[in-house]
């Protein structure tokens, strides 16, 4: 939940004077004529539309349905929030959105019944020890405050928020709070303090059923949240005395709830079994999937992957949006330069591309993409990868099985006997893969792969160092691109910043040379982007194509640094100099950059 405080308007106020009762359309619009935000002939249309209204329906919600634009500049349109902004500072009471991440759903069921909040339309948002926060569409209908004073003996906060938004959550919170008081009652699980009664774990106490319905609500709510905030992983964490759910979210982890331990233990039961995991193992790593449908309708897949810690078993999810593979390489943050410079690797009829950078960098969502594009009906495309990340139909897929040998080098050897044109490994890990993986490229297949290196030069003195002869990698390396991911401004809020001084500027990307920006923006938090000031990612790339040049200076021992100048010269942009041509362009901030990209080496040359 987020809160402003606001400054009474009085000529605004005198408005609501004396006024006791429901908010009329007609107070709302006497006001918004005479700022000049709303011209007095559409005023009387819409007080005699307002006739016809449900006798329900709050008058800024009528209002906003109307979708009219403000006639002052920034001739923003009159949606549902903002106009309740606009209506809290003219009450003089501070404006709040709810947030449900930030609502400790459990605390504020205890400050009233769900029958009382929706019989007088409020919510609790906040309670402290002393104070509680109360958020109420309908200022001037306040009867239930001197009650709730006394009853509570705490001091009351009147906030202004979003109608629909109370009416919505009165239903869910208390729902919820039930659902988890119910799942705890449900249930004596014990307190798990160590690793050894993590192991006895069953042996002494009764679970909260896996089945229950409290858990079942608890789990689908959980899942539409985490969709709603485009959360990319749900991380469910047991602790010595509660559980912990957080989201990851533009990259960020977010913790945003708390449940006790025999309901956390339940959920995490819950979901292997829809994951069809077993859920009586919980002393090794496992592993399970999970296709399910967003609140729009939207198929959505997720990853499962579990691990016992020493206060429980603790769960991931990894939210996969299928949206990914539809996009093209403009969407995914390719400039021009780089889209041309990858089209000419992946157009080629064999060698091995590879991708490089540090787990959760946005490799496996480029190659789905490149795959997605290149897997026509006339060709065929194989996977193998550990594990599947997206099964994806226009695909042959195989998952790589330690228990019964089947390694990368394995699925590779048995793909090579399956008639394939291009050949997704999902990392090359040892020799043996990278063997297999020339191989397939020299009998005319194309091999795009990842490997773990910080920039694109250093990912040949890796293949060298797992023993990979320079002559087999000159003679099918096409090229190898480094990536990372940044957060992206939000569009809504994004405002101008200092613009660095030339010299912080080439100092920063130096050796290479790149004029210093005229503008440059910061992230500052709204609604749009839940206060953070960044909304999505966005790929910043680094591509090394093999010329001939480079090819020969790859030997037994190559010297990075002239293999890193030698690409620079041809055209590789470093990846700090791919952030700062989207800092310049207004995507992205230099801080961002700075935190993702690593130091740009100085060299000669």
């Amino acid at each position: 939940m987020t809160a402003a405080a606001a400054k009474p308007k009085h000529s605004a106020v005198s408005a609501f004077e004396g006024h006791h009762g429901r908010v009329s359309v007609g107070q709302l619009l006497k006001i918004l004529v005479k700022e000049g935000q709303v011209a007095r002939e559409d005023a009387e249309r819409m007080h005699n539309n307002a006739r016809l209204m449900r006798a329900d329906m709050h008058a800024l919600v009528f209002l906003a349905e109307q979708k009219l634009k403000s006639l002052l500049p920034p001739h923003r349109t009159l949606d549902l929030e903002s106009l309740t902004e606009w209506f809290a500072r003219h009450v003089g009471l501070p404006y709040a959105h709810i947030d449900p991440l930030r609502v400790e759903f459990a605390k504020i069921a205890d400050v009233m019944s769900s029958s009382y909040a929706a019989r007088f339309k409020i919510l609790p948002l906040v309670v402290e020890r002393d104070c509680v926060t109360i958020a109420t569409s309908e200022p001037f209908l306040a009867d239930w405050e001197p009650e709730l004073r006394q009853i509570l003996r705490k001091d009351i906060k009147r906030v202004i928020a979003n109608p629909l938004d109370i009416d919505r959550f009165i239903v869910e919170f208390f729902n919820l709070a039930k659902s988890v008081k119910g799942a705890s009652l449900s249930g004596t699980a014990p307190l798990q303090n160590n690793f050894e009664q993590l192991v006895e774990l069953g042996k002494t106490g009764r679970q909260v059923d896996a089945n229950d319905a409290h858990i079942v609500t608890i789990v689908d709510w959980l899942w539409q949240y985490a969709f709603d905030q485009r959360a990319s992983d749900i991380h469910l964490e047991p602790r010595r005395e509660h559980g912990i759910i957080r989201f990851r979210i533009d990259g960020v982890l977010h913790q945003v709830y708390q449940v006790p331990s025999a309901v956390m233990s339940a959920m995490i039961s819950r979901i292997k079994l829809l994951g069809r995991m077993d859920i009586v193992e919980k002393r090794r790593p496992l592993d399970g999937r999970i296709k399910t449908r967003t609140p729009g309708g939207q198929e959505v897949e997720m990853r499962l992957s579990t691990l016992p810690t020493a206060f429980g078993e603790k769960l991931v999810m990894r939210i996969f949006d299928p949206e990914v593979l539809v996009r093209d390489l403009a969407e995914l943050g390719f400039s021009d330069d780089d889209a041309q410079r990858w089209h000419a690797m992946t157009s080629k009829p064999n060698g091995i591309i590879l991708v490089t950078g540090p787990t959760g960098s946005g490799k496996t969502t480029t190659l789905y993409s490149t795959l997605k594009q290149l897997a026509t009906q006339e060709v065929n495309v194989c996977t193998v990868e550990d594990p599947i990340e997206m099964v994806e139909p226009s695909f042959n897929q195989m998952q790589v099985q330690q228990g019964i040998d089947l390694s990368f080098a394995d699925g590779l050897r048995a793909l090579m006997r399956q008639d394939p044109d291009i050949i997704m490994v999902g990392e090359i890990r040892d020799l043996e893969t990278a063997e297999m993986a020339i191989q397939a490229s020299l009998t005319g297949h194309l091999v795009l792969s990842t490997l773990h290196t910080n920039d694109a030069p250093s990912a040949i003195t890796r293949l060298l160092d797992l023993g990979v002869p320079p002559y087999l990698l000159n003679a099918t390396l096409l090229g190898v691109m480094a990536q990372r991911l940044v957060r992206t401004l939000c569009p809504h809020c994004k405002a101008p910043a200092t613009v660095p001084t030339e010299q912080l500027w080439n100092d920063l990307l130096a050796p290479w040379k790149l004029p210093p920006p005229k503008e440059v923006y910061q992230a500052v938090g709204c609604l749009e982007c839940r206060m953070t000031g960044y909304h999505g990612r966005a790929g910043i790339y680094e591509i090394m194509l093999m010329s001939e040049p480079t090819r020969a200076l790859v030997n037994s021992s190559p010297d990075i640094e002239a293999l890193r100048a030698l690409g620079m010269r041809e055209g590789m942009k470093p990846l700090r100099v791919s952030g700062a041509i989207k800092v310049s362009a207004g995507v992205t901030t230099l801080e961002e950059v700075i935190k993702v990209a690593p130091t740009t080496v100085t060299v000669g040359g």
